[in-house]
């Protein structure tokens, strides 16, 4: 039985450019109250069976929260239609209804009103809501003296205790320490055996894993899809890794552009103040903290791409990465290595070679020369982080041609949450025996 259809639905939003302040400019001024349509939901459509718990995820704004509003009356939509069968509660925003003058047990009888019980329900609830909320000592004080955790136990433990047919939940899993939260994860699986349909969002996508029956994919104000849970979290991570990927493109670009603006300016002020001799010196010439060597082979740019040689910095853990260096020889040199160290964000050091101890030998380099040279890793076993690279050029002695320091970096994400640095290949038996008496 379907308990919750949503068919059609569009929901869009005026956002002003410009506000009036007072009324007489609203009436005076009002072709000048120019605004944007911004269509939060469009043309969505969705069912849910009763006693389902179904969670939604997607990026902020991408309007999973104007859905549980339409769903619970707050707001309504453009266009389309929304059917709810049963009594409905929503802890969309916990203590609502709360005043801070009031004693927490005042609160209580105030909020759960709000939420639909009668006095004679809410006196056979009380202790079983002030016990939840683990504020026996501080229910008869005024909830201004409350800290914001203890705010936010009361009012989920109000809101929880209602055992309605559909419960609405809008990020407020996050509630108090990690005894607390594991508490509201008990009781939300209380209410989903007794049959409760339960729709939610939440970020937290481990609270999601195991509390839904089914995952809604929304972004951009549309369903992309929808399905078994660990399947779509893995969907939506990926895509995070794409978008994650070129956000720092982007800045990269950004970064280099204002860099490569930095140099002119730096080169017209040098031509100002000083006499240019016909044999002038290169501003990456100059030795700095993160940067040295003579220059006889010059590393001009370090990239990471993936497998089609598309330009890369956020890679998802298991992917295929290729990192290349650019390189030019400013004088013939015999036999060069090139080598990348590969270190955590807090400068652990993961993984370092170079081509001598590959045995990947380089042949003579002739000045004016200009090459590249790609190091492969065909799947990037390394947890979640940032990692910062290392890349140099330097003569079998190791005297330094050109060394960058920990000057590149690249970001990894992961669809799930183990821990250190690099990730094993593995797997795990169970060999359980047991002895015939």
């Amino acid at each position: 039985m379907d308990v919750i259809k949503v068919t059609d639905v569009t929901k869009s939003f005026k956002v002003f450019k410009e506000r009036s302040s007072t009324l007489k400019d609203r009436i005076i001024f009002r072709r000048k109250n120019k605004y944007e349509a911004f269509l939060a939901l469009d043309n969505v459509s969705l069912t849910i069976k009763k006693g389902e718990t179904v969670g939604l995820i997607g990026r902020n704004g991408s309007g999973k929260s104007t859905l549980l509003k339409l769903l619970t009356g707050i707001l309504y939509p453009d266009n389309g239609s929304i059917n709810m069968t049963g009594k409905v509660s929503s802890l969309l925003e916990l203590g609502a209804g709360f005043h801070p003058d009031f004693t927490g047990r005042e609160n209580i009888f105030m909020n759960a009103a709000i939420l639909g019980l009668s006095k004679k329900q809410i006196k056979s609830k009380l202790n079983e809501i002030i016990t939840f909320s683990e504020l026996q000592e501080y229910i008869e004080n005024p909830v201004r003296s409350y800290s914001s955790g203890m705010y936010m136990r009361l009012a989920f433990s109000v809101a929880i205790m209602v055992e309605p047919d559909i419960l609405l939940i809008d990020e407020v899993l996050a509630v108090g320490d990690a005894a607390f939260q594991q508490k509201c994860m008990e009781q939300l699986m209380k209410l989903k055996s007794k049959g409760t349909t339960i729709v939610f969002v939440s970020h937290d996508l481990g609270a999601m894993e195991k509390l839904c029956d089914r995952v809604v994919w929304i972004n951009k104000s549309k369903i992309v899809d929808e399905g078994k849970p660990r399947r779509m979290i893995d969907k939506y991570l990926t895509y995070l890794g794409e978008e994650e990927n070129k956000r720092l493109i982007r800045e990269d670009e950004d970064i280099s552009n204002n860099l490569e603006e930095l140099k002119v300016d730096e080169i017209k002020e040098i031509e100002l103040t000083q006499d240019i001799t016909n044999e002038t010196t290169s501003l990456t010439e100059h030795e700095t903290v993160d940067r040295w060597g003579n220059r006889n082979i010059e590393i001009i740019e370090v990239m990471f791409t993936d497998e089609n040689n598309n330009k890369k910095i956020g890679f998802m853990s298991g992917d295929f990465m290729r990192i290349v260096i650019r390189y030019k020889v400013n004088h013939s040199v015999n036999s060069p290595v090139f080598g990348l160290g590969i270190h955590t964000i807090d400068h652990i050091n993961c993984y370092g070679t170079n081509t001598y101890i590959d045995q990947y030998p380089i042949g003579n380099l002739n000045a004016n020369d200009n090459g590249e040279i790609s190091f492969t890793i065909t799947s990037l076993d390394l947890v979640a982080n940032t990692y910062l690279v290392t890349a140099a050029v330097h003569d079998i002695n190791g005297n330094q041609y050109d060394y960058h320091d920990k000057r590149f970096s690249f970001k990894v994400s992961s669809t799930v949450s183990d821990v250190g640095i690099a990730k094993l290949n593995h797997h795990w038996i169970n060999e359980n025996s047991r002895e015939e008496s």
